[in-house]
């Protein structure tokens, strides 16, 4: 083997070679061309990728307390429209504060024109529960991907045809469970998916709060039910979350005393329920309207998870912003984001802008309201048989 060192070409010889290269393509009949140098690469920052717009479906509390707000915040979406029962009062007021054209504001009975407007991409249905359903269906129709909010609808059955308009249509179907972006919360979930402290073991949960006489809440028609759709579905959806995803086998439930006649004779003023996972562990829940903590418990609105080998504590669970975690380890903290500063409905659109835009699954599908809505019906079927241990539909 030859191993003295290879030589530079001078400048004759690699003219040389070249002709003799050039002759032998014309003698084998290829054809000889020039060929064009690269064009090169432009210069200037990258082209940032677009932003979709959210029109959001009726403008009570929520979506003017904190979605708006929150779309002031995003990175991948924007306030592009409403759809509203008032277009040429609160729709217009809405446009001229957030800065979009007056095209863009809808009414409910007007909203199937919304296909035809390339602004709006995802419909986010902000309405009474007994809603959810005719306007995800509408919101499909028209060729717009769908964020509902929680409880997705008032039944198991009412969820199924949410999911099949939305396949049909070829959209995606997202809810609206924000707790699911808390960096806090995605902890959890990641301890509960390593089993970074074994096995599932015990869960503890309640959220309370008050609404007054004439609030859609309290009435049948419109809520669905009461606390338990409202608030108890968080304790709920968090032991799921807790238990890596899994779905309790049982359930057993029981409505605490009506204190306010007048306010709760439709719906449950109070519940009281437990939900029996596979190896044991049980989640002991209870959520109320009326702000009263569970005798002996800590606070109204609070979820801790103990692990075989650990726990993970969340004083204030359930808070728009300000989550706090302490676990077996010591407090979660998290750089850049104090308590304060943790945008949980912010983060939760611009994830569903960016599953929408590049065409991937929502990590929040219709699938998943449907379990929480599966062990919702049982709890109601245990709390109307008196309390009796009922299992949760596969």
């Amino acid at each position: 083997m030859n191993s003295s060192p290879r030589l530079p070409l001078s400048r004759r010889e690699f003219v040389r070679r070249a002709a003799l290269g050039a002759s032998a393509l014309a003698v084998s009949g290829t054809p000889v061309r020039a060929v064009a140098a690269a064009p090169a690469a432009p210069v200037g920052p990258p082209v940032p990728p677009k932003k979709l717009g959210f029109a959001l479906l009726g403008l009570g509390k929520y979506a003017s307390g904190e979605l708006a707000p929150a779309l002031q915040r995003t990175q991948n979406c924007y306030l592009a429209g409403v759809i509203t029962g008032d277009p040429e009062g609160k729709g217009k007021q809405w446009a001229q504060r957030y800065g979009f054209p007056e095209k863009n504001v809808y009414s409910y009975d007007t909203m199937d024109a919304i296909k035809d407007n390339p602004d709006i991409d995802i419909i986010y249905v902000v309405t009474p529960n007994s809603l959810h359903l005719k306007y995800t269906l509408a919101a499909a129709k028209a060729g717009k991907h769908v964020s509902c909010e929680k409880p997705m609808a008032l039944s198991v059955a009412e969820c199924d045809q949410m999911i099949a308009a939305c396949k049909a249509a070829n959209v995606q179907l997202s809810i609206g469970y924000r707790n699911n972006f808390d960096p806090y919360f995605q902890e959890m979930m990641r301890i509960a998916r390593w089993k970074e402290f074994g096995a599932l073991k015990a869960l503890d949960g309640e959220f309370t709060g008050g609404n007054q006489a004439g609030e859609w809440r309290t009435k049948m028609a419109f809520a669905g039910g009461g606390p338990i759709m409202d608030l108890g579905i968080y304790v709920i959806h968090a032991s799921v979350l807790a238990a890596n995803g899994e779905t309790p086998v049982a359930v057993t439930a029981k409505p605490g005393p009506v204190t306010l006649p007048d306010i709760y004779k439709d719906v449950e003023e109070t519940m009281e329920f437990t939900l029996e996972f596979a190896n044991g562990a049980i989640c002991n829940g209870y959520t109320s309207y009326t702000r009263k903590p569970k005798p002996g418990g800590a606070g109204a609105n609070r979820f801790r998870i103990d692990y075989e080998k650990g726990f993970v504590n969340f004083p204030g669970a359930f808070n728009y912003n300000g989550t706090r975690a302490d676990t077996s380890n010591g407090p979660l903290a998290f750089p850049g984001i104090a308590v304060g500063n943790n945008y949980q409905q912010a983060r939760q659109m611009d994830d569903y802008a960016r599953c929408v835009r590049d065409k991937v699954p929502t990590s929040v599908p219709g699938e998943m309201g449907r379990q929480d809505m599966k062990i919702i019906e049982a709890i109601y079927a245990s709390a109307k048989d008196g309390g009796k241990r009922t299992l949760v539909k596969v």
